[in-house]
């Protein structure tokens, strides 16, 4: 009897799915980016996290859609891992976008979006990405993501463009002195991951125009330098998958209304979908 293991692993968090026939289990961990972890850190987390969650049974096949795996180095370093802490299975590691394009696509041809704590996109033909938009990082890209949202309420709160109001709010809720904020950005490790926790701030205070504008001209981002170079995205359904995607639902729509694009799926997380996708092959 087979079971396999699927996992959709951001920046964050990463989703486990362990399927035998129509049993699931689902695990979280802390994200597994090539870029922040080595391969001696990968493991530590497998084994602290994930390896005491599992059952006994023994795992054929290994399914792993990560951040950063489209670098074949970090995917190899990845798939090493792998193989060090389930040995008995085969196991194929793939970037995180081809997990949201089959997630979401199925094997239709579609406009495959991520917004989570990063970004990206492509275009998928229902078996391979055809097109992608290049995924430059939180420090210079990763717009409409998480990171690029809280970098934006930083950037109201530090410069005193927030009014009285908000910064008031945020000094309520995050006690952390501008000294702290650049200290965390700056010097302390998985920046991203700091910078996106700040977009919670968003989600709490919609309805505030300061607020609105940060969510809306964040994704707006994203539209214009990303999807608006897809000749794809006037033809074909756009689809994403991400927190911040799901958060802010009603702007993805209502951008994609006034670009005149068929938005179709928006879900949290593609890991409902890949199991259709794998269930399936």
């Amino acid at each position: 009897m087979s079971t396999i293991l699927i996992a959709d692993s951001g920046s964050t968090k990463t989703e486990w799915r362990l399927l035998r026939q129509k049993r699931k289990v689902t695990i979280f961990t802390q994200g597994l980016s090539p870029y922040f972890l080595d391969a001696r850190a990968i493991e530590a987390i497998l084994r602290k996290e994930l390896i005491p969650e599992l059952p006994k049974d023994s795992i054929s096949a290994i399914y792993f859609y990560g951040t950063g795996n489209a670098n074949p180095g970090n995917a190899r370093m990845i798939k090493g891992v792998l193989k060090k802490v389930f040995p008995g299975a085969a196991s194929e590691v793939m970037h995180d976008l081809m997990g949201a394009a089959r997630a979401l696509c199925g094997k239709e041809k579609g406009v495959a979006c991520i917004l989570g704590t990063g970004s990206n996109s492509c275009a998928y033909n229902g078996k391979n990405i055809v097109k992608n938009s290049p995924g430059l990082g939180y420090v210079l890209g990763d717009e409409g993501s998480g990171a690029y949202l809280g970098k934006s309420v930083l950037q109201y709160y530090l410069y005193h463009t927030f009014d009285e109001e908000l910064s008031m709010k945020f000094e309520a809720q995050y006690t952390s002195k501008p000294a702290d904020i650049l200290e965390a950005v700056y010097k302390q490790p998985l920046p991203n991951r700091y910078l996106a926790s700040f977009a919670h701030f968003l989600s709490e205070n919609r309805g505030h125009y300061m607020v609105e504008n940060i969510i809306e001209d964040g994704i707006n981002d994203f539209f214009f330098r990303h999807l608006c170079k897809y000749r794809e995205s006037w033809s074909q359904t756009i689809h994403f998958t991400g927190g911040v995607a799901y958060a802010f639902r009603d702007v993805v729509r209502e951008l994609g209304h006034a670009y005149e694009f068929d938005i179709g799926h928006i879900r949290a997380t593609p890991m409902d979908g890949l199991e259709a996708f794998h269930r399936a092959q």
